[in-house]
C-alpha cells in the first residue's frame, strides 16, 4: 500500500506555518501534497492564515476580515518561529501567501500535487468564503469534475458538516473531505453547551462519511487511536483516510496498521524517511 505525504501548512516543523518558505520547504522535501487554511482579507483576497486573528503568527493584531492583503502584508509572518530564511525561500516581507501565490509555487513543483485546502468555520456556516475559493481557482483552470489546475490535485476539508454538504453540491464525493477530531468534554472548566453543539456537529460528520457524502475521512490521530471499529467500518466501505497530525514514530505505526494512506504531518522529511523504512513509499 503507496502512503501519501501531505505537509500542514508547509514544512511547518521547520519554517512559519503557512508561509512562502514552509511550502517551498515541503516541496523540497517530496511532500506528495500540501495542506492550507483559508480566510478572506477585509478586500477580498484570499490569505493563507489559519486563526481567525493574527496575533499568534505575525507581529500585528486585529481580525484578518478586518484587514486588507495590503496591511497584511506589512506584517511579519515568519520571524515569530525563530528559523532563518534562506535567500532562495524569499524575504521576510514575501512570507504571507494569498491562494493564487501558493498555486504558482506548487505550479512549479514539477510533478504532480496535492492541495488539501480547508474551510474554518465557528457555528455558523456561511458560503462566501467557499465560492471565493472556487471563483480563484476557475481563473486558474479548475473544475469541479477532475478537481485539478494544472499539476495541481485539489481536494476540500471542513470540520463544519454544512460546509461538506455545501461542497458536496458541487464537488464530487471523492474531493472531499469530513474532518474529526477527538471531543474531550471531562474537563470540568469545559463550555458543556460547547461540547454538546460539537459533538453534535461530529455525529452528524460521522453520518456524512457512512452517507457517502464525503469519500475521505481526515481524523486526527487521537480520533483514529480512540475509535478504531469506526475507522475500520469506513474503510471496508471504500473511504480514504487522510489522518493529521502525524509527527511521531508511534503515531506513523498506528496509522499503517489502521490502513491510512494519507498522513498530514508537519514533518514531511522525517515521516518519509520513516516510510521508506517501512516500503510503504
Amino acid at each position: 500500500m503507496t502512503v501519501q505525504i501531505y505537509a500542514h501548512r508547509g514544512a511547518s516543523e521547520m519554517y512559519a506555518e503557512h508561509t512562502r518558505a514552509a511550502y517551498l520547504q515541503a516541496l523540497a522535501e517530496g511532500a506528495d501534497g500540501v495542506e492550507c487554511d483559508l480566510h478572506l482579507t477585509a478586500d477580498g483576497e484570499l490569505v493563507l492564515i489559519h486563526d481567525d486573528e493574527v496575533s499568534r503568527t505575525s507581529n500585528g493584531s486585529g481580525a484578518v476580515a478586518a484587514l486588507t492583503l495590503a496591511e497584511l502584508r506589512g506584517l511579519d509572518f515568519s520571524s515569530w518561529h525563530g528559523a532563518s530564511i534562506p535567500p532562495s525561500y524569499g524575504t521576510t516581507s514575501t512570507q504571507l501567501l494569498t491562494l493564487p501565490e501558493l498555486l504558482k509555487i506548487l505550479g512549479g513543483a514539477g510533478r504532480t500535487i496535492g492541495l488539501a485546502i480547508e474551510f474554518k468555520y465557528g457555528a455558523v456556516f456561511d458560503p462566501v468564503l467557499i465560492e471565493a475559493t472556487f471563483k480563484t481557482l476557475r481563473r486558474h483552470g479548475w473544475s469541479p469534475e477532475n478537481s485539478t489546475a494544472g499539476n495541481v490535485m485539489i481536494s476540500f476539508m471542513s470540520f463544519h458538516p454544512a460546509a461538506v454538504k455545501y461542497l458536496a453540491v458541487h464537488v464530487p464525493a471523492k474531493h472531499l473531505c469530513q474532518l474529526l477530531e477527538l471531543i474531550d468534554g471531562q474537563d470540568a472548566y469545559a463550555n458543556q453547551e460547547l461540547v454538546s453543539l460539537m459533538r453534535a456537529a461530529m455525529a452528524e460528520g460521522e453520518q456524512l462519511l457512512d452517507d457517502g457524502v464525503a469519500h475521505l475521512a481526515g481524523p486526527g490521530v487521537e480520533y483514529l487511536r480512540t475509535f478504531p471499529e469506526k475507522a475500520a467500518r469506513w474503510l471496508a466501505s471504500g473511504r480514504t483516510f487522510r489522518v493529521w497530525t502525524i509527527d511521531t514514530a508511534d503515531d506513523v505505526q498506528l496509522c499503517l496498521s489502521a490502513g491510512v494512506r494519507e498522513l498530514t504531518t508537519n514533518k514531511p522529511r522525517e515521516i518519509r524517511s520513516r516510510l521508506a523504512a517501512e516500503r510503504r513509499i
